[in-house]
C-alpha cells in the first residue's frame, strides 16, 4: 500500500449515487463482498470501505473510466497515479451498465442552471432548502455538516455537527430562521442557529431510529417521517413534546411529506403503493391505496387545491391523487419505466420533478392544464437528485448527491 494514502483526507463514500433503494445513512450494511483481484484492489478496499460498504460498488450501475474518475474526484483527493490505478480497476471490473437515456422534450419555458460544488469532498448533499434571505441550505449526509450557499455571491459556509456521524438528511426552517434537520443515522432532530452556530438536539424515542423528512405546519408543529421504523411523528418545539404514530401497513417506509392548507400532513409510503394522512389532533393515520400494486411513491408535492402529486420511483410515472375523491391519475414519465422519478415539488400549480436513473439526470416540468411535459438535462449529470423545492421567486433549488453539488434552477418568466 502506498504510504501516501494514509495522509490523504478521505471524504465520504464512493458511489453514493447508486445506494440501494432503502439505503440511507452511511451504507455500511449488506453481505460481505470479495472484490475481483487486480491492480488497484487494495486501494479500493482501503479507500471505499473506510466510509461505506463495498456492496455500494458491486450494486452500482457502473461507469466508464472517465465517469469513475469524475465520481471519485468528488469523494476523495488522490495523487494522479493512485487515482489512475483506482479508476482503471473500477472501470475494468464495474463497467457502465445500460441505463435509460435522457429524453429531452422542448417546450415554452427556458431555464438556467447555476451549480456550486460543495467544499467538503464526499458530502453527498441530500436535501436542499431555500430560505427567504437568498440562502440555499443543504445537508452533507456523509460529511456530517450543514451548508449554506449565498445564491447571489456564491459564498459557501458549512457548519459541522457536534454529534458524530449524524447522517443529516431532511431540512426545513422555522419562522425565526433556525434550520431544522433530521439526523437519519442517530435518531434525533436537530436545530441549528445560523447566527451562533449552536446546534440543539431533540433526541427521539429509541424506536424512531431513522427520522427522514421534516416539515412545519401552520401552527409551528414539526412533523416528520421515520422511514425504516415505519412511523410518523410530531415535535412541539415549545414544549419539546414528541408524539409518534405507527403506519398501519408493516414495512410501508413513510417517506416524503407535505402539509395541506388545512394543516393535515400527507405522506407517501415508499415500501408499498399507498399515500397516508395523519390527523393532527388524534394522530390517527388514514391510508389511501394507489391503483397499481407495483407503484412505489417516493416523494410528494401538493398544489393549491390540496391535490397530491407523487413520483412513482418503481414504475416511472408521475401520479396525481385527490384525497377528496380518491381518484388517481398517472402519466408515463418521459424517460420511461426505468427513469426512477424522485425529487418533486409544485409551484404555481406546475409540477417539477427529477428523473434520477437516466443519464444524465433530467429536470421535468409538467403542466396539469395542458398535460404536457418539458425536460432538460442537468449540466453536471445530477448524480441522483433526491429532493427539490421552490424559492420565493419561483425558481428551484436541487441537491445533486452523486456529483457533490447543489444548484439553483432559474426559470425565465
Amino acid at each position: 500500500m502506498n504510504k501516501r494514502l494514509f495522509s490523504l483526507s478521505i471524504g465520504a463514500a464512493l458511489l453514493t449515487a447508486s445506494l440501494p433503494l432503502a439505503g440511507q445513512g452511511r451504507g455500511r450494511g449488506g453481505p460481505p463482498v470479495n472484490l475481483p483481484d487486480g491492480a488497484g484492489k487494495d486501494n479500493v478496499q482501503t479507500l471505499c470501505a473506510n466510509c461505506h460498504s463495498l456492496n455500494t460498488i458491486v450494486n452500482s450501475g457502473g461507469y466508464t473510466k472517465d465517469g469513475w474518475r469524475t465520481l471519485v474526484s468528488t469523494m476523495v483527493a488522490l495523487p494522479p497515479d493512485v487515482g489512475d490505478t483506482v479508476t482503471t480497476y473500477l472501470a475494468t471490473n464495474f463497467p457502465e451498465k445500460p441505463r435509460p437515456p435522457a429524453v429531452v422534450i422542448a417546450g415554452p419555458v427556458n431555464v438556467n442552471f447555476k451549480e456550486w460544488a460543495v467544499p467538503t469532498l464526499g458530502s453527498r448533499p441530500h436535501d436542499p432548502l431555500a430560505t427567504p434571505d437568498g440562502g440555499l441550505w443543504y445537508t452533507g449526509q456523509f460529511s456530517n455538516r450543514l451548508g449554506r450557499v449565498d445564491m447571489k455571491t456564491g459564498a459557501v459556509k458549512e457548519f459541522a455537527l457536534p454529534t458524530a456521524e449524524s447522517g443529516p438528511h431532511g431540512l426545513t426552517a422555522d419562522n425565526e430562521g433556525n434550520i431544522w434537520f433530521t439526523a437519519n443515522a442517530k435518531g434525533y432532530i436537530g436545530k441549528l442557529n445560523p447566527a451562533s452556530g449552536e446546534v440543539t438536539n431533540y433526541q427521539l424515542p429509541e424506536a424512531a431510529r431513522d427520522p427522514h423528512t421534516p416539515l412545519f405546519d401552520q401552527k409551528g408543529i414539526l412533523w416528520f417521517t421515520v422511514q425504516g421504523a415505519n412511523l410518523v411523528g410530531r415535535l412541539d418545539p415549545k414544549t419539546k413534546e414528541i408524539k409518534l404514530a405507527t403506519s398501519p401497513t408493516p414495512r410501508s417506509l413513510p417517506y416524503g411529506l407535505v402539509i395541506s392548507s388545512r394543516g393535515v400532513p400527507f405522506f407517501v409510503d415508499f415500501g408499498v403503493n399507498k399515500i397516508g394522512s395523519i390527523d393532527p389532533a388524534t394522530m390517527t393515520i388514514t391510508e389511501y391505496p394507489l391503483p397499481n400494486e407495483e407503484t412505489r411513491p417516493r416523494r410528494i408535492a401538493i398544489t393549491s387545491d390540496d391535490v397530491l402529486w407523487y413520483s412513482d420511483y418503481s414504475r416511472g410515472y408521475l401520479g396525481r391523487f385527490d384525497p377528496k375523491t380518491g381518484k388517481a391519475t398517472e402519466w408515463p414519465s418521459p424517460g420511461g419505466p426505468k427513469s426512477q422519478p424522485y425529487g418533486i415539488t409544485a409551484h404555481n400549480d406546475i409540477i417539477w420533478y427529477s428523473e434520477s436513473a437516466v443519464r444524465p439526470n433530467t429536470l421535468v416540468r409538467f403542466d396539469p392544464k395542458t398535460e404536457k411535459f418539458q425536460t432538460w438535462t442537468i449540466p453536471s449529470g445530477g448524480g441522483v437528485v433526491r429532493n427539490m423545492m421552490a424559492t420565493k421567486e419561483g425558481n428551484l433549488v436541487i441537491a445533486e448527491s452523486g456529483v457533490n453539488k447543489v444548484a439553483l434552477v432559474e426559470i425565465a418568466r
